[in-house]
């Protein structure tokens, strides 16, 4: 047994979870932190082009985030697979499932590229967007979407590391794409015409290398570019550090794909359900509180959609270490040791949100301004997050807890609560506080709010039953007959 697997197994669970969560937490914040440099160069745009650009792209982070949640549900299923391996001293099965789980990425890869000829049917019939947002958001669309493999395969390699007991090296693998991603977001961004003194250093790169101004497209082209460079020593730290070259060839083993996918599905269908409900709130703001001629509100959405994704990105870090540690101690034979850990993780994310909450209240105006200039959006935004932010808490709780299920490799649990809690509760709240009441906003605001409460409440009393510790069969490897 290694030491990172000892301390997983055998530590105090309190400290081991705090230091293994917390370098995860911070690494999907840098996750997210893509889009956040991308939010804060485009606010720097001239005036007549950022109101546009800002709504367009947030809604085009969550159309893209389809596909990588797409993934994500196969990056979930690999984790839970490998930890449970690693925690039994199964390598051989380990190296087996890394490698199948990169050859669904790459099949998800081409799917989700198409998605790039679609781009017109999606940013104006699909979603509804109007006027200038959509025309950017259309071009926006046709690189991101192809260039979707440089995500899904960043996440996979960073959680194949995770489950194997490494916190500390995707997140400085992930603060090097970030680097790179600030480097090219500025030269392909401006190219020879910076917005002010700070960002003039990218007009000599720009010059150098022949780069035209592209503005907001620019930016898509530059997370693709940054991705797809910190992929290099991602790969080649799997290959030395962790042993996983193969051993039986390269090919598809489809045994062992299908082991994944039916652990997978459910977790790619919740979250699908997840970021539909997000796209939903987004569509009812354009079609309901948005004309061609006035897009404050669309503009608001994608302001805003920076700080629920921070606090939903977090939540999600913190969920892969409970999601490792249950999946480990359940493979060494430790259940007591694996319910605490999710409850004590949940606990952890609470704080860290009750953090966010805090610098929200204070500085919650800074934070919106810093993305964005109009100041008919900021005010949006505000009542957003003054009606949303506060169920932060309880959205945080629910991932975590949710996390921790699908650790024990109960994923048709998870896809079964979150179905009944998008279908049920928040869908129907939106479109009769939008289509029948005929409500403000603010109301449209209230029903995110008390779905992630509801939804907090029936994941406590879920994991509190215990029923989803005897859902594990799926995560059994062949046996040698088999195999």
């Amino acid at each position: 047994m290694d030491r990172a697997t000892r301390r997983i197994l055998e530590g105090p669970l309190a400290w081991e979870l705090f230091r293994f969560g917390l370098p995860l937490a911070i690494g999907m914040a840098l996750q997210n932190a893509f889009n956040l440099i991308d939010a804060y160069l485009i606010a720097q745009l001239p005036s007549n082009e950022v109101a546009a650009a800002v709504g367009a792209v947030g809604v085009c982070d969550q159309i893209a985030a389809v596909g990588t949640i797409v993934c994500f549900g196969v990056t979930t299923a690999t984790a839970t697979l490998l930890s449970t391996q690693h925690g039994a001293g199964d390598h051989e099965g380990v190296k087996r499932t890394a490698w199948q789980s990169l050859i669904i990425t790459a099949a998800l890869s081409l799917l989700f590229g198409v998605g790039g000829f679609a781009a017109n049917f999606i940013a104006h019939d699909l979603i509804g967007l109007k006027g200038a947002v959509a025309e950017i958001a259309t071009r926006y669309l046709r690189i991101i979407l192809p260039g979707s493999f440089s995500i899904f395969f960043l996440l996979q390699m960073t959680s194949i590391q995770r489950a194997l007991g490494s916190a500390k090296t995707p997140v400085l693998l992930l603060v090097l794409s970030n680097l790179i991603n600030l480097v090219f977001a500025v030269v392909c961004l401006y190219g020879t015409e910076p917005p002010n003194a700070k960002l003039a250093w990218g007009a000599g790169v720009a010059a150098s290398l022949g780069i035209p101004r592209m503005g907001m497209v620019g930016a898509a082209w530059a997370t693709v570019t940054a991705r797809t460079l910190a992929l290099v020593p991602i790969a080649i730290l799997l290959v030395t550090r962790f042993r996983l070259k193969p051993t039986g060839g390269l090919g598809p083993d489809m045994r062992e794909i299908k082991r994944i996918l039916k652990l997978a599905w459910p977790s790619s269908t919740q979250f699908v359900l997840r970021i539909g409900a997000m796209l939903l709130v987004n569509s009812l703001v354009a079609r309901f509180y948005s004309t061609a001629e006035d897009q404050t509100a669309t503009t608001a959405m994608g302001l805003v959609f920076r700080v629920d994704t921070m606090a939903l990105f977090v939540a999600m870090g913190w969920g892969s270490a409970a999601q490792t540690f249950v999946g480990q101690n359940l493979g060494a034979g430790g259940r007591a040791r694996a319910i605490r850990a999710g409850w004590l993780t949940s606990v952890y994310d609470f704080g860290t949100n009750v953090v966010l909450c805090a610098l929200l209240f204070f500085f919650a105006p800074k934070v919106l301004r810093f993305f964005g200039k109009d100041e008919g959006a900021v005010l949006v935004g505000l009542d957003y997050l003054r009606v949303v932010a506060p169920s932060y808490l309880a959205l945080g709780f629910a991932i975590v807890l949710g996390n921790a299920i699908v650790g024990a490799g109960a994923t048709k649990t998870t896809l079964k609560l979150d179905a009944l809690i998008l279908l049920a509760v928040q869908v129907p709240l939106c479109l009769v506080a939008t289509g029948v009441l005929h409500g403000s906003i603010t109301m449209l605001f209230g029903c995110v709010a008390v779905t992630s409460v509801i939804g907090a409440i029936l994941y406590a009393f879920v994991y509190s039953r215990g029923r989803w510790r005897e859902r594990t069969s799926p995560i059994s490897s062949p046996t040698p007959l088999e195999s």
